[in-house]
């Protein structure tokens, strides 16, 4: 495959989802608390947050699962929790993730690992983390070994997600290795730490620069003090490939032999909270998928760029990669999945950009269309569109319609420059895309009353708004097909 061949690296990105990939390590709860900061408390010169929202997420190694589930590769989860209630959420949050087969161990006593940032107008303002940093208990070691092991087999590759939490302690992390050398399983080891000795026969370790200088002692200025220290490290512990992620420098794949250099794939740096989280994913689904270590690490770049320009502990799905490797022209890159557009709903939301939300049929566009599409941008700072699939609007409207397939009907709201995205929704109600992108302004025609918005409840239950925009009088999409059929 050369470098600049699309169409494999699209048929490479397909293949992901064939990929069966084992993940040990410490599993945490990411929570992310936004509000709005308006002034400083009396009581001391810190901001007082009104809060908004809140969101929690799988941290850690549970973000690699993520990621794995994100490319919809078969994912088997070894970790353990604490017996309170955030080991119930993270249970219940990795229980609802798809293609994963959970082995999340209680210990008693523990305390889940809860990371808590607080977040105003996209700026961090302090993060709280609570946890728990002892060794697993012999016995329970011994079972998530167990474990560990027989799930091993099923899979094709696995990752030792290591946060230094007490998952992983360094007999376990021989252990596991060796035990997947005995029966011909890659493993690929996301480091922490400066001794990496536990991690001795491991066919990819992925450190950062950071990471990497800690494990050596060295100053890694550039490209050659990189790859000088990452093949001493593999004289030393029998690694098979250093992968070194350097930030805005890209990262680069070493191994005993050779050597390749990545240049950074993001245009635009919003977050890098689980960056290296999803370089490990799609890499490791990669080699499961029976890729090469180079176009494993090519693809891991990407989505390592990809995430980095998204908010939050963030995800790349096998679009985002088909998107980046070959983007689409013109106005049809507005037109985007439900997961995308909330994605960047949330990043607008960060710059304190209200998002507003308008939906419909949009057969044969007419003027009444494009005024109530004004209205709908003059209310917000950036609009989002849904519109109803072909298979919805013959269910609303009959089997005669839609006249204009939902392709063309997309690409040509696209085209407007009040619209920012397009949404297709299969549903006959936008209901679920509602859910997803959570607009802070629904917008909806005059010929509606606020009861009758579809939305409206859920909506003003976020905190957002429904507005009601003026109809131009003498438009219908109805009136001009029956026109056109005489």
């Amino acid at each position: 495959m050369t470098e600049h061949d699309d169409g494999d690296l699209i048929a490479a990105i397909h293949s992901l989802a064939r990929a069966s990939v084992l993940v040990v390590g410490d599993l945490m709860l990411d929570r992310y608390v936004y509000g709005r900061v308006e002034r400083v408390s009396p009581e001391a010169p810190v901001p007082i947050l009104s809060v908004t929202r809140e969101i929690s997420m799988p941290g850690g190694a549970g973000n690699v699962v993520r990621n794995l589930t994100a490319l919809e590769a078969a994912t088997a989860f070894v970790s353990v929790v604490g017996d309170d209630q955030e080991g119930s959420d993270l249970t219940a949050l990795i229980g609802g993730q798809p293609n994963v087969e959970p082995w999340l161990l209680v210990e008693n006593g523990r305390a889940t690992t809860v990371k808590t940032r607080y977040i105003a107008a996209g700026q961090h303002l302090i993060r709280a983390d609570r946890e728990l940093i002892t060794a697993l208990p012999a016995k329970l070691g011994e079972r998530l070994l167990k474990i560990a092991s027989d799930a091993m087999a099923a899979t094709s590759v696995t990752v030792l997600s290591d946060y230094r939490k007490g998952v992983l302690a360094p007999d376990l992390a021989r252990a596991l290795i060796a035990n997947a050398a005995a029966i011909g399983r890659k493993v690929v080891v996301d480091p922490k730490g400066s001794d990496w000795s536990h991690y001795a026969g491991a066919d990819v370790i992925t450190p950062n620069r950071r990471e990497l200088a800690a494990a050596t002692g060295l100053d890694l200025d550039d490209e050659p003090s990189i790859v000088a220290a990452a093949r001493g490290l593999i004289a030393k512990f029998g690694f098979g490939a250093v992968l070194c992620t350097r930030a805005e420098d890209g990262m680069s794949l070493i191994t005993a032999t050779t050597e390749r250099h990545y240049p950074a794939e993001a245009s635009e740096v919003y977050d890098v909270s689980g960056a290296g989280d999803t370089v490990v994913a799609v890499l490791a689904a990669g080699l499961a998928a029976g890729l090469s270590l180079e176009v494993a690490a090519r693809l891991s770049n990407i989505a390592g760029g990809l995430v980095v320009g998204k908010v939050g502990t963030a995800v790349a799905r096998p679009n985002d990669l088909i998107d980046a490797v070959k983007p689409a022209s013109g106005a049809l890159r507005k037109v985007v999945t439900r997961q995308v557009a909330a994605e960047a709903a949330e990043r607008w939301r960060q710059r304190g950009w209200r998002v507003g939300f308008t939906n419909g049929c949009f057969d044969l566009l007419h003027p009444g269309h494009i005024h109530l599409l004004e209205q709908c941008r003059a209310a917000c700072d950036r609009l989002i569109v849904g519109i109803n699939a072909d298979n919805s609007v013959r269910r609303l409207k009959g089997a005669s319609r839609p006249v204009q397939p939902e392709a063309a009907r997309a690409a040509v709201l696209a085209s407007l420059a009040s619209v920012d995205l397009v949404v297709i929704y299969e549903e006959d109600t936008p209901l679920e895309v509602l859910d997803v992108i959570r607009p802070d302004v629904l917008v909806k025609g005059a010929d509606y009353t606020h009861d009758t918005v579809v939305g409206a409840r859920e909506v003003e239950s976020w905190g957002g708004k429904v507005m009601l925009a003026n109809l131009l009088a003498g438009h219908s999409t109805t009136a001009t097909v029956q026109r056109l059929r005489g």
